[in-house]
């Protein structure tokens, strides 16, 4: 007979991790059900997952104060999941967000720090004249200025953070299950998840957290308004002689006055091989995954050149340092809805969703995973005081 759930959160990445973390809590039951990390990822013919990687920012400082609002509520939990998991996963290394000076049309500074007020964040302004002494590794366009979080920001390594959630989970009474799944089927009785390892389950209730790949056929008996985008990161080996040379350098944000050179820079973090690396993002356009074919294809392509020659060239500039360093590429995705804020709520009678990071759901994971455990419990957010609107669009 199949293994019966009360809950099964599909997908054990950022957002479900935690969202399975709130369901056990919260109730009896649950499980989470999603493959490990591949240790051959050339070899690997399954699904990926973007948080196999070693650091991503988080900051409060946002334009958008639900954004912010859903960062702000997540990084007050960091070190409660790290002493509860006993998994650190943190980096305090402090978050600067650079744009032109406000004035005219272009207020997204002033939209920062609106934002940052609003929720009682300290920050530190910077003019020209102060981001050169304060931040001498940088080198920014003329007429920029600078918001500056020191304190709750930085970067997280979400591997760990992952993982720590996962501890969590199994901590509250919460089932593990690292296999694949294949489909879910509504049924009058419950729910049933059969896995690509020949495995069926049944449940009362389902939450597909999976990602860009919560587009793939069969997970949802609607189509999510969900676009997967192609994403393309260029990481710089630092040499060990060298890394004092960015020592106390902050997560970056840096928003010039040319949309396509908006990114986002990581400072030299050690990766699993051993190496440092400083990582920049920020395709200069959107390749669209039409389907999850194409996001395992994408996986294993490793990148567009393109896009690792535009990262090259801003990062020069940006960095000077880092002029003769040859960077290497990676692959990612990034998954958005209509309206750019997570998709949290039920495509059936039993079936709910939780999906679309919109390039910011690392830093603010856990905040989002207990609002989907809440949509899943009770059919709503209790006590929701943001302005966003969760609901999911389907096709």
């Amino acid at each position: 007979m199949s293994e019966r759930f009360e809950s099964i959160v599909i997908g054990a990445g950022m957002m479900g991790a935690a969202a399975a973390k709130y369901l056990a809590r919260q109730s009896h039951g649950v499980a989470l059900i999603g493959p490990g990390e591949p240790a051959d990822t050339a070899g690997h013919s399954g699904v990926f997952a973007s948080h196999y990687d070693e650091a991503r920012i988080t900051r409060t400082i946002d334009a958008n104060e639900n954004w912010a609002r859903l960062a702000h509520r997540s990084i007050a939990r960091y070190a409660d999941i790290a002493t509860e998991s006993g998994i650190s996963f943190y980096e305090e290394a402090g978050c600067l967000i650079v744009g032109p000076e406000p004035h005219g049309p272009d207020c997204y500074i002033a939209d920062v720090k609106s934002a940052a007020e609003r929720l009682a964040v300290k920050t530190q302004t910077l003019d020209d004249a102060q981001l050169g002494p304060e931040f001498p590794y940088f080198s920014f366009e003329q007429g920029s200025e600078g918001v500056f979080e020191q304190a709750n920001a930085g970067y997280v390594n979400p591997r760990r953070l992952v993982k720590a959630q996962g501890v969590l989970a199994h901590q509250a009474g919460a089932r593990l299950i690292e296999e694949t799944v294949a489909s879910v089927r509504e049924q009058a009785t419950g729910v049933e998840v059969a896995t690509f390892e020949g495995q069926t389950y049944l449940a009362d209730r389902v939450l597909v957290a999976a990602g860009g790949f919560s587009i793939a056929a069969g997970l949802l008996p609607r189509r999510l308004d969900l676009q997967v985008f192609a994403r393309t990161v260029a990481l710089f080996e630092i040499a060990e002689a060298e890394a004092g040379d960015y020592a106390g350098m902050p997560s970056l944000i840096s928003a010039p006055s040319v949309p396509t050179d908006h990114i986002y820079l990581l400072p030299p973090v050690r990766y699993p091989d051993g190496r440092l690396y400083l990582k920049i993002g920020g395709d200069p356009d959107d390749l669209v995954l039409q389907d999850e074919a194409a996001v395992r294809a994408w996986f294993h392509s490793g990148g567009r050149e393109s896009t690792r020659l535009h990262l090259k060239r801003i990062a020069e500039g940006l960095v000077p340092s880092l002029k003769g360093i040859e960077p290497h590429m990676a692959a990612c995705v990034t998954s958005f809805t209509p309206n750019n804020y997570p998709a949290i709520g039920y495509a059936s009678e039993r079936i709910a969703v939780l999906a679309g990071g919109c390039g910011q759901a690392a830093k603010s994971s856990d905040e989002i995973g207990r609002l989907g455990a809440e949509m899943l419990l009770r059919g709503h957010i209790e006590g929701n005081d943001y302005s966003a609107d969760f609901t999911p669009q389907f096709l």
